[in-house]
């Protein structure tokens, strides 16, 4: 074999080494769904949106919410008994309000309970699809966010701000277009967040969580914790099943450097 013939294999080796150990994980994440289905009796769904590695380029790819994820939920859900718990694994920053509320309406009128995990973060439509659910599982240290919309780079509620503290003569044209853009945005985002809640919460409780969450009362990034839910009156578990974080142990994050950034030995550790 000569030396060309070797650097042809080492070159599609390397190239197919992603791909393979993609199906790999696709496969172990497969059966530790379905362990999870038979210990719980239920249907779960696993929305995971983590910094991949692309199958053959090699290159860091992030992801969102987006029309393909509500498709494919809305699939899975259309071929579950109405009546079968269902449980929902989520970990996004966000994305489309568009494909979030197809989801979390998807979710609000099931007859079966719903639960929805949160095994680390489930930000902006992420929580919104949250808001929909009977229960919400948290680790003590995930975390919710607002769901305010933003604008061109901007949060709506604060472009509202500006027109309130400036003459009109003084803001250009585009500003008060997205002015009016955004008090329409913070306007059906909030009527969305209060028609999720109040399926299961009463009107006037419903209607100040959505006040408090949709309306800019905190930066778009901040961070809700377990506990800071649970006092805003969302139906907070801190129960996070083992299972679930095993689960998301099998998207490991691309290295950044040959070692990586965190080191430990992966093994649970009590005191003597």
């Amino acid at each position: 074999m000569s030396l060309s013939d070797l650097f042809w294999l080492f070159f599609i080796f390397t190239a197919l080494q992603p791909l393979i150990r993609q199906r790999l994980l696709e496969q172990l994440r497969a059966r530790k769904l379905a362990q999870i289905e038979r210990r719980r009796g239920s249907r779960v769904i696993a929305l995971v949106h983590r910094q991949e590695t692309m199958r053959l380029l090699g290159f860091p790819l992030m992801r969102y919410i987006d029309i393909h994820d509500s498709e494919e939920i809305l699939r899975a859900i259309h071929l579950t008994a109405d009546d079968m718990p269902l449980d929902i694994i989520l970990h996004t920053p966000g994305g489309l309000v568009l494909a979030a509320v197809q989801i979390a309406r998807a979710i609000r009128e099931r007859a079966g309970r719903v639960s929805v995990f949160v095994p680390h973060y489930a930000m902006s439509g992420g929580t919104l699809i949250a808001l929909a659910a009977d229960e919400i599982v948290m680790c003590r240290h995930s975390v919710l966010g607002p769901v305010d919309p933003q604008l061109d780079k901007f949060p709506a509620a604060s472009l509202l701000h500006v027109i309130e503290q400036k003459p009109i003569a003084e803001i250009d044209d585009e500003t008060l277009i997205l002015a009016d853009v955004g008090r329409k945005a913070i306007a059906q985002v909030k009527h969305t967040a209060e028609e999720l809640l109040s399926h299961r919460l009463p009107q006037a409780e419903a209607k100040r969580i959505a006040e408090t969450l949709a309306t800019g009362t905190w930066t778009h990034d901040y961070p809700i914790s377990a506990a800071e839910a649970k006092s805003l009156g969302l139906p907070i578990s801190t129960d996070m099943p083992e299972e679930v974080l095993q689960f998301m142990q099998l998207f490991p994050q691309p290295m950044r450097s040959a070692s990586g950034n965190v080191e430990y030995l992966p093994v649970p550790r009590q005191k003597p």
